[in-house]
């Protein structure tokens, strides 16, 4: 076993350190390193995670890691994935977030307008393509409407929650889900039943126990566990996504400005791994005694930690979950509304953040066309911008 753990925890430090392009690329990475060329798994059963990951809240090809880990060596082969996938980024975005840190105020600072700028042409083309692909119907873009409406009215964490909430119902009312059932369940879902449940029920508990505990206790770290694993636990659609959930924890309690948090998301782009090791940075740059490298890793636990509990508690029972069309009708109105939760981020905090003067405008066009249309990667583009817009402060 400990052969297979070490295993396992190499091969995804390789696909930490050059899996680039985001959720959609690492899935590619992964199906030619797992199924391809190790043969852990073969096609059916890596198509059978992908959809579990895409129905649950998180990081989806994170837990796809993960969850291949653990058909290959347990809870621990997971954790093994988690490490090796998402320890090279979050290293990165630790020591960006000890650079920003030292710079103070980054409001005068031109490279900041660059990332700034790349950060709306990043978040305008996930909400382009979340769009074409999750509302493709009217029912499913009035819902993400709806959704972005509420969430510019109303920016806090419990409207999330409620919309979120509110458009599962409406999918089970309104939406139907006709994709055939799976007809054979993969061996990893046929045993741990206890320890799936005792796993789901520390997932709910520590959800709504924590901003009690919180509110109770007080303490700083428990507050940003509260804050970070709260996000984890509902973000549904994964990478970008995370950006107004956790924009709404860390930003109005002062643990963030919006410059940095912005200028580290804009980063965030230009590594390998998931997009949800931006955690780390965020824990860094928090001030006080919770911030730093320990900061840092803490925040990460925690955004993840509902991936592991869930991962957990739902294959065992994964098929029988997948039959269910009503479960699935409820996914497909969660998917909708996500595409407006992102569509409101990509107005506040992004695009009130970033655009100010007609230089920032043409500089997200372009860094748009360049993702877009040209292809090019994601990391020259975020360079490209920061160069660029220290190039424009430095010309007034």
């Amino acid at each position: 076993m400990i052969a297979r753990l070490w295993e396992v925890l190499l091969v995804a430090l390789k696909l930490g350190l050059t899996s680039f392009g985001g959720p959609v690329a690492h899935l590619g990475y992964f199906r030619d390193e797992y199924v391809t060329k190790r043969k852990w798994l073969d096609d059916a059963a890596y198509a059978d995670l992908v959809a579990l990951c895409q129905l649950l809240p998180g990081p989806a090809s994170s837990q796809v890691g993960m969850a291949v880990g653990m058909t290959r060596a347990g809870i621990g082969g997971g954790v093994a994935a988690w490490l090796g996938f998402t320890l090279p980024s979050a290293a990165l975005m630790i020591v960006f977030g000890y650079g920003v840190a030292a710079f103070g105020d980054l409001a005068s600072e031109g490279w900041l307008r660059g990332l700034k700028a790349v950060a709306v042409a990043v978040v305008a083309l996930a909400v382009y393509g979340m769009a074409k692909n999750l509302t493709p119907d009217r029912t499913r873009a009035s819902l993400a409407m709806l959704t972005a409406v509420a969430m510019l009215f109303w920016r806090t964490p419990l409207t999330q929650v409620l919309v979120i909430a509110a458009a599962g119902c409406a999918g089970m009312l309104l939406l139907k889900d006709t994709s055939p059932a799976p007809t054979e369940a993969p061996p990893m879902v046929r045993s741990g039943a206890v320890r799936a449940v005792a796993a789901l029920a520390a997932f709910f508990l520590l959800l709504a126990g924590l901003p009690l505990a919180s509110g109770l206790a007080g303490g700083e770290w428990l507050r940003l566990l509260d804050g970070f694993y709260r996000a984890g636990a509902l973000v549904f659609g994964g990478g970008h996504v995370v950006l107004p959930l956790l924009e709404a924890e860390v930003v109005p309690a002062g643990w963030v400005t919006r410059d940095q948090f912005i200028a580290g998301y804009g980063l965030a782009q230009a590594v390998p791994g998931p997009l949800f090791t931006f955690s780390a940075y965020l824990g860094t740059v928090t001030p006080g005694p919770t911030g730093g490298w320990r900061g840092g890793l803490f925040a990460l636990a925690a955004v993840f930690l509902p991936s592991f509990l869930l991962l957990i508690g739902i294959l065992p029972f994964w098929h029988r979950l997948r039959a269910n069309h009503r479960l699935r009708a409820a996914i497909t109105g969660i998917n909708a509304a996500v595409v407006g939760l992102l569509l409101a981020a990509l107005y506040d905090p992004v695009w009130v953040s970033a655009i100010s003067r007609p230089a920032d405008l043409a500089l997200a066009l372009a860094a748009f066309a360049l993702l877009a249309w040209w292809k090019v990667p994601p990391w020259l583009v975020v360079i490209a911008g920061a160069f660029c817009g220290a190039i424009f402060t430095l010309a007034g």
